[in-house]
């Protein structure tokens, strides 16, 4: 039983991990080639919002199929779990850094909007790999 529990919790942190890393790695790799300006400097332009959406969207779904792949046993439960953590953390940023301004509002609402579709994608793509 406790076996179950660490590999569940090993599941969902590898997940989240993923998701943070894989994150914050493109930024910076978009930041370093000149893509985005500076964090400090926000990100106001439409098409470069539209791209880190579209990224971290891609990016979240695999860090959830990541965490479904590896979860010991009801994979959807464990990728809807850490879209629940993604859209805790996503809720409490936006509220942190709508207030100052480092991008349109809408941005920071849709990540945190985006976390539980993302989510259930993951999870339904590891569910459909399965054995019915």
């Amino acid at each position: 039983m406790m076996q179950q529990v660490i590999k569940s919790f090993g599941a969902v942190v590898a997940g989240l991990a993923f998701i943070v890393i894989s994150h914050n790695a493109a930024d910076k790799i978009l930041e370093a080639m000149g893509v985005f300006p500076p964090p400090e400097e926000g990100l106001h332009v439409t098409w470069m919002l539209l791209l880190a959406t579209a990224y971290r969207t891609v990016l979240s779904i695999a860090g959830c199929y990541l965490t479904a792949f590896l979860a010991p046993g009801r994979p959807m439960l464990h990728a809807l779990i850490l879209g629940l953590i993604g859209l805790v953390g996503a809720s409490a940023a936006a509220i942190v850094v709508i207030p100052m301004d480092l991008s349109p509002a809408w941005y920071p609402v849709a990540l945190a909007a985006l976390a539980l579709p993302c989510a259930w994608i993951g999870g339904k793509l590891r569910q459909k790999q399965l054995p019915l």
